[in-house]
């Protein structure tokens, strides 16, 4: 077809092809500008359920305006052709740049993160993708992602019950492309690899194994052929060894949550999975390492470096307790100092490595920890800790200034539960935390990412927001501490941009009647402390 007209459009290359067609650039000569027409093979357009399949692709791209989804101009039909006028989006797909290894680990969690948009705005408008895969994403000079190629989406809302895979016209059409078979297979969710209805978890699971490729360069699941490499979508689990070193830990629980073979236990929303991971790059990361370190029992050889890995996690805090107790000299005075190194038992994986998943009473003689079953509590001069109960999945604990009570995050709600026992008492509703603090006039002071600080009184009831924080900048407010006499809080600013907290800053902030000043204390510091 090339140099041939349809209608005012030039053909003037082909491009690509997928099961549901096959794809060329061209000059629309009326507007002088380059599109992407995709035209329906001459077999497809005799049956009448390929057409109306092709039609639909049309709707369904027409509904998802969104600028990381390639944009549908028109749907046409020209001396029996039909054919779909598409953005053209100059570039690279992911599938090449791929080809040349992993991407920077900062690369790939802010193409993720523009992925993830793109997916939510599709479920949001009752769309499933059903092939995302490298080869179906566009990366253009400057970096903005392009989900193309919606042949696959299925509105679930009509039909709950989804699509069997035997209807799959990537499978049926492309039946003898081996490789384009083999590439879609490795991306397929366990339930659509076994031909079973699907829904939006199928594209969290193929997110997952696009955003494990980006950072390791390799598939998550492979094979010789197509059958072995569907079992392995079915069976196989997860190599994660070949995660690079500096991969926060949270982004392995991220993708631990999307590739879960079972849909009922695999995280059940892209949208939250975007915000995770937009987190990770406001809160201080920690090592993949570390956190994999403390799942698995470790060795006589490896403990010394666990060993290290969890005592250097509580550092910070016990830096703190020193701190005030130096600047109190009647407990410096009668108090011995403590050194100590803390190996947990292998089945307590901690939920983050970070100052954020330990806590260390202000009185020095308790230590909190979260691990990804639930919150514990150690007594100091004991050897064992204690799960705290009503505390099973929450995480980003504090103590009260008395030591007696256990703040902490679960559910999407702030908590407190008595730390010697008791029913947990929610305080109110505070998704996306990065972290809290106790005050002495019983007013818990806490922050959400992108969000705001507020406040909220330790009996509960509706949070004050002290500081509203800007969302198109992506601020995250880090572990805000209000100071003496209320007028002023502390925390770390960072933004989504300070992945390594490179540029965050240590500020302070006045709260009064006339206005807010937001004052730099530091830069290029984070997790500072009032005594």
């Amino acid at each position: 077809m090339i140099g041939q007209m349809l209608r005012h459009y030039r053909i003037t290359e082909k491009i690509g092809a997928g099961g549901m067609g096959v794809v060329y650039r061209a000059t629309d000569t009326k507007l002088n500008r380059d599109v992407a027409i995709k035209v329906l093979p001459a077999a497809f357009a005799e049956a009448p359920h390929r057409r109306a399949r092709f039609e639909r692709e049309a709707q369904l791209l027409a509904a998802l305006n969104h600028p990381n989804i390639a944009a549908i101009y028109g749907l046409e039909r020209e001396n029996g052709v039909d054919y779909l006028v598409l953005e053209y989006v100059p570039g690279e797909s992911l599938a090449e740049k791929l080809a040349r290894g992993p991407l920077p680990v900062e690369e790939a969690i802010e193409l993720a993160i523009q992925i993830a948009d793109a997916l939510d705005a599709a479920h949001e408008s009752g769309v499933i993708h059903r092939d995302l895969k490298p080869a179906n994403i566009m990366v253009t000079a400057d970096g903005q992602v392009k989900v193309l190629d919606f042949g696959l989406a299925k509105a679930f809302a009509d039909d709950p019950a989804g699509e069997n895979l035997s209807d799959s016209p990537t499978l049926s059409a492309m039946a003898t492309r081996e490789g384009v078979i083999l590439g879609t297979a490795a991306y397929m969710s366990p339930e659509q690899a076994r031909g079973r209805p699907v829904d939006k978890r199928t594209d969290i699971f193929a997110f997952g194994s696009v955003l494990y490729e980006m950072l390791t360069g390799r598939r998550a699941f492979q094979g010789e052929d197509v059958s072995d490499t569907l079992a392995a979508v079915i069976r196989a689990d997860v190599d994660w060894n070949p995660l690079p070193r500096e991969v926060d830990a949270r982004i392995r629980r991220i993708l631990e949550g999307c590739l879960r073979k079972d849909r009922k236990e695999r995280r059940r929303d892209i949208g939250d999975v975007r915000v995770d991971v937009q987190e990770c790059l406001a809160r201080p990361p920690t090592s993949s390492r570390a956190a994999s370190a403390a799942e698995n029992p470790p060795s006589a050889a490896s403990r010394p470096i666990l060993l290290w890995a969890v005592a250097a996690s509580f550092l910070a805090a016990l830096l703190s307790v020193t701190l005030m107790r130096s600047a109190r000299p009647d407990v410096a005075a009668t108090s011995p100092r403590m050194r100590f190194q803390i190996v947990l038992p292998p089945e307590h994986s901690l939920e983050d490595v970070s100052r954020s998943g330990v806590a260390i009473s202000s009185d020095g003689t308790r230590l909190a920890y979260a691990t990804r079953r639930q919150i514990y509590v150690r007594e100091m001069d004991e050897l064992e800790a204690t799960a705290v109960r009503g505390t099973e999945g929450g995480h980003t604990p504090f103590f009260s200034p008395d030591g007696d009570w256990l703040g902490f995050w679960g559910d999407g709600k702030l908590k407190k539960v008595r730390v010697d026992g008791g029913t947990p008492v929610s305080l109110c509703d505070a998704d996306r935390p990065s972290g809290a603090t106790w005050g002495d006039d019983g007013r818990i002071t806490f922050g959400q990412a992108f969000q705001s600080i507020s406040q909220v009184s330790e009996n509960g009831g509706t949070p004050r927001v002290l500081v509203k924080l800007d969302e198109k900048k992506q601020e995250t407010a880090y572990r805000p501490q209000m100071l003496a006499g209320g007028t002023a809080v502390l925390y770390t600013l960072a933004t989504s941009a300070s992945l390594n907290w490179a540029n965050a800053q240590i500020v302070i902030q006045t709260l009064g009647d006339e206005g807010f000043e937001r004052r730099i204390l530091v830069e290029d510091g984070f997790s500072a402390r009032y005594l």
